[in-house]
């Protein structure tokens, strides 16, 4: 369901689970977090991305009413992605929804297809946001857009997410790896020691540096 393929510095991670939106396990979150660790040794780029018309639901249904919801297994995932010293971009093949969030937003680069939709229902479904995303989104777009998707449950057009800076470019779908991969070219060429001293030296969005 998590299929990896690494070329020359670029590691693409394509969930693969379309039958079932691309909704996430744990197991699966687990692998995702630990390929996001690996890449602290080889990958100069991380690329996320998706099979079908969703990037990702979210949780999986049945997992997420035994407890994957609040699990903690989310945030390590997003802070695993942060950590990554390695390009990161999400190349979003749909729509983003729910506790996927934190993986997109902890990423450097977001780029989307223009069909996509972006919500996150936590306040309508009852329960608490991953941690750092709030902060993360409120980073990227400001604290009152940030309680327009947490609080109010609006959801967010391609082009309105663009606007506000929620994602940095809207591909065609038949586009979206070639462009995903035009945007790794540079960190390609150079050593995984170079890429993560450049990031080093660029504040995080939504931390205390920021």
């Amino acid at each position: 369901m998590i299929d990896l393929k690494k070329d020359n510095g670029v590691w693409i991670v394509t969930l693969n689970r379309p039958d079932k939106a691309n909704s996430l396990t744990k197991a699966m979150l687990e692998e995702l977090a630990q390929i996001s660790m690996d890449a602290s040794g080889d990958a100069r780029v991380l690329v996320f991305t998706g099979v079908g018309k969703v990037f990702s639901a979210g949780a999986d249904l049945d997992e997420a009413r035994a407890g994957l919801a609040v699990d903690g297994v989310w945030e390590r995932l997003s802070n695993a992605v942060s950590a990554a010293p390695c390009l990161t971009i999400a190349a979003l093949n749909g729509t983003l929804a729910g506790g996927a969030f934190g993986m997109a937003l902890a990423c450097d680069i977001r780029i989307a297809v223009p069909e996509a939709k972006f919500f996150y229902p936590v306040m309508k479904l009852g329960f608490l946001p991953q941690p750092s995303d709030p902060r993360r989104m409120a980073g990227l777009i400001g604290p009152a857009r940030t309680k327009m998707i947490l609080m109010s449950g609006q959801k967010i057009q391609a082009d309105e997410a663009l606007r506000w800076g929620l994602v940095d470019r809207l591909v065609p779908n038949d586009a979206l790896m070639e462009t995903a991969l035009e945007l790794a070219d540079d960190a390609r060429s150079q050593s995984a020691e170079h890429v993560a001293e450049i990031k080093r030296m660029i504040p995080m969005v939504g931390s205390n540096s920021s």
